[in-house]
């Protein structure tokens, strides 16, 4: 059974956390879901405007938070900082458990990377939305309830430690270690 940090375990990696690099990081991590419960860490995936991460359960899935129950595009892709991933799983084959689809070493607050900003990995672009994505019931049961109040504080709120909501703009490639860049009109 894996070991919980306790809260100051937690804090005493904010250092770090926000030592994540702001103008060019890199793709650490693709993990897909194709049900419920199963996770596949892949070196390559794609990014489809429709589907998500192919392979994906994202638009089977649909929506909890929709009365129709379709898929939110708004929250089609979920960004982690592997940074933060690391320090709450405590072992690289955990980070997985988090239920996110991409892993980076790159600063996701909401300083560096406000809703709107896009965001090239290998061929393919994200936007980040205004959707929240917080610690749930699920992350408290995987990772312990300090790691889900270290997540959801206004702190871990301002830096997206849990992680950022995103939609895909361009489809493409993308593979474990493609940099991660802010796209300037246009261009990376």
């Amino acid at each position: 059974m894996a070991t919980f940090l306790k809260r100051a375990g937690l804090e005493a990696g904010l250092d770090h956390l926000r030592a994540s690099p702001t103008g060019s990081g890199t793709l650490e991590m693709i993990v897909r879901r194709p049900e419920v419960g199963e996770r596949e860490m892949l070196d390559e995936g794609v990014l489809d405007l429709a589907e998500g991460l192919v392979g994906d359960m994202w638009l089977r899935r649909g929506s909890r938070d929709k009365i129709t129950g379709t898929p939110d595009v708004n929250r089609q892709i979920t960004v982690m900082n592997a940074r933060c991933a690391a320090l709450v799983a405590q072992d690289r084959e955990r980070w997985a458990l988090a239920g996110d689809q991409l892993y980076v070493d790159f600063d996701l607050s909401v300083a560096n990377v406000p809703p709107g900003t896009r965001l090239q990995i290998g061929s393919a672009v994200i936007e980040a939305t205004t959707e929240l994505h917080l610690g749930c019931s699920k992350f408290q049961t995987r990772f312990g309830w300090d790691a889900v109040l270290f997540v959801n504080s206004r702190v871990g709120r301002e830096l997206r430690l849990r992680g950022m909501s995103a939609k895909i703009v361009t489809g493409g490639v993308i593979r474990t270690g493609d940099k991660v860049q802010r796209v300037v009109d246009g261009a990376a």
